[in-house]
């Protein structure tokens, strides 16, 4: 039997009743190889300060915070929406940590918490969306699928969790408004 996956946006309030859900997500995805800023092996009291930073990125209004869960509540996956962008970006966000549990790869969780990004971001009056990830990754391929654009590949960018250096690459995806068309906010006909 599937179990039915979930995914949702998050207040400040239940993130940070969440955060060791969050934190066995992103031990398991640093230590199964995911290059996403951390080195393995993954020190959970690392993990959870790093959740409490976004907890308090999202209280402040600079993050918004989407979560996967199963039936049973267990977290199956999460990523970010960085909406807190310069004076001069406030149509534009960075997509960060994407991160879905290993015990549940392979069954659309990503593309959800993907889809749900875009419906935030649009929610948000965000026309522009980058993120960058492992070249050669599950993920580059997941983006790819999921209509987002190339933009270039920079060598040797980042350390690979368990040490050597990989490519990055970034991507590009801009979101339309689903009640005009229009890239949300840009004032330009499409």
């Amino acid at each position: 039997m599937t179990n039915q996956i979930t995914v949702g946006v998050v207040d400040a309030g239940a993130a940070g009743a969440i955060i060791d859900g969050l934190a066995d997500v992103l031990v398991d995805c640093v230590d199964g190889g995911a290059s996403v800023s951390f080195m393995a092996p993954m020190d959970r009291q690392q993990a959870l300060r790093f959740w409490q930073g976004v907890a308090g990125g999202v209280e402040r209004g600079e993050r918004i915070l989407l979560v996967a869960q199963d039936s049973t509540g267990r977290i199956a996956g999460t990523v970010q929406l960085v909406v807190g962008q310069p004076p001069n970006q406030p149509h534009r966000a960075d997509v960060s940590k994407l991160l879905v549990h290993r015990d549940f790869r392979r069954q659309g969780v990503g593309r959800q918490l993907m889809d749900a990004v875009d419906q935030a971001a649009a929610g948000a009056h965000k026309s522009v969306l980058v993120l960058d990830t492992e070249t050669g990754s599950d993920a580059e391929r997941l983006y790819e699928r999921a209509g987002w654009t190339r933009a270039g590949v920079i060598p040797d960018f980042a350390l690979k969790p368990q040490g050597g250096l990989c490519a990055t690459t970034f991507f590009y995806k801009q979101i339309r408004s689903a009640r005009t068309g229009d890239p949300c906010g840009s004032g330009r006909p499409s």
